[in-house]
């Protein structure tokens, strides 16, 4: 889901990482309090005052979406769901979870906390302004505490409307599998509303756009767009789960890999392993014994005219749980794996020895053939 992620900071056992792409809100936010509202609140303030004023609103609205993600995953952490960390990104934040909710009241309970913490936090800070207010804190106080209070109750209200993955969405998930008793069912109709709701967003950013509000129509587009993605791509993982869900490795991987000796030199490598096979990772093994990983990255570093000369053995490094599964691991596990690294191919590894390959490209014929042959 995520480009690149830095981290940032550990809160009570949750890792804490920002996406690159949330600099563009940060930019964005800025900008639009700095040159817009705060001048339209506030009058006559120096120039340099509302930027800071700017600065500080979205450095608050950063504040807010970790502890509304926070709320969740605390939450969660309570159900028993194991939760990856907290990311932010262009559009607010998401706290990653490795499995759907056990039953509906933990679905429930874990998707309301974080508007019920929006609003926590908003009232909060209501409360501040009217302090402020009455003791005459300064102007460009009052106005950040003001927009900061606004925009937590604005983001309790947007995200409790009904559309999956909103925490509205997900509030619904939860009232229609209880209701049914269906899991796979609730979430289908509730990815359906999601869907439907950003690509109303969509039709209204357009609108925006041709009567002339272009920044608020392309972010309306945008959400819109995002929304509508990420209520299908939700259902889709929800069937994956519920398809392959608790089948070993084992069944996927195939046991006669392509391995490399690691006594063979660089020239032979580049002619007969990746320029026969087009793979961009071979396992080195000495017999069945893993050694380690070549890759076309490690032999761009050496010079041309040393490929007679240098060996598999000089270059091979060490594998890396990045690239590397037991076969006993549940093939969920195997895809968030290959989803968070981009890395296609796994090796098989048992006690030091390679057992065989796991591409994406077989689990997803698996997932394919099965979902065909039993009509789901």
């Amino acid at each position: 889901m995520f480009a690149r992620r830095i981290p940032l900071f550990k809160l009570l056992g949750f890792r804490v990482h920002i996406d690159v792409s949330w600099f563009i809100l940060a930019i964005f936010i800025t900008w639009s309090l700095a040159n817009w509202f705060f001048p339209s609140r506030v009058e006559g303030l120096p120039r340099a005052t509302y930027w800071w004023m700017g600065v500080a609103g979205a450095l608050g609205l950063f504040a807010s979406i970790v502890f509304h993600e926070f709320c969740h995953a605390m939450v969660a952490r309570r159900y028993g769901l194991s939760m990856k960390g907290i990311t932010l990104f262009i559009f607010g934040g998401v706290a990653e979870m490795e499995r759907e909710p056990e039953s509906p009241k933990d679905e429930f309970l874990m998707a309301i906390a974080g508007p019920i913490s929006s609003v926590v936090l908003a009232t909060g800070l209501l409360f501040l302004y009217t302090v402020g207010k009455r003791a005459v804190w300064p102007e460009p106080v009052k106005g950040v505490l003001w927009y900061l209070w606004f925009l937590n109750y604005v983001l309790a209200v947007f995200n409790l409307t009904p559309a999956f993955p909103l925490d509205g969405g997900r509030v619904l998930r939860s009232i229609l599998w209880a209701i049914k008793g269906n899991m796979r069912w609730a979430t289908r109709i509730a990815s359906y509303l999601g869907s439907g709701f950003g690509l109303f967003l969509i039709i209204m950013g357009a609108i925006s756009v041709l009567r002339g509000d272009i920044p608020g129509g392309v972010w309306l587009f945008l959400i819109g767009m995002f929304i509508r993605n990420a209520s299908q791509m939700s259902y889709r993982q929800m069937l994956i789960r519920k398809v392959i869900g608790g089948e070993e490795i084992r069944r996927f991987m195939k046991s006669d890999p392509v391995t490399v000796s690691p006594s063979i030199s660089i020239e032979e490598l580049v002619g007969d392993f990746f320029y026969s096979h087009h793979l961009g990772m071979f396992p080195v093994c000495d017999g069945d014994i893993l050694l380690g990983c070549i890759s076309p990255e490690q032999v761009k570093q050496v010079p041309r005219e040393q490929w007679e000369d240098l060996t598999v053995g000089d270059l091979v490094q060490p594998c890396s749980p990045e690239n590397t599964i037991s076969p006993q691991t549940d093939a969920v596990k195997a895809l968030s794996i290959m989803n968070r690294t981009g890395n296609s191919r796994l090796l098989v590894v048992e006690a030091g020895r390679l057992v065989g390959i796991v591409t994406l490209k077989d689990m997803l014929k698996f997932l394919d053939l099965k979902i065909d042959l039993e009509g789901q």
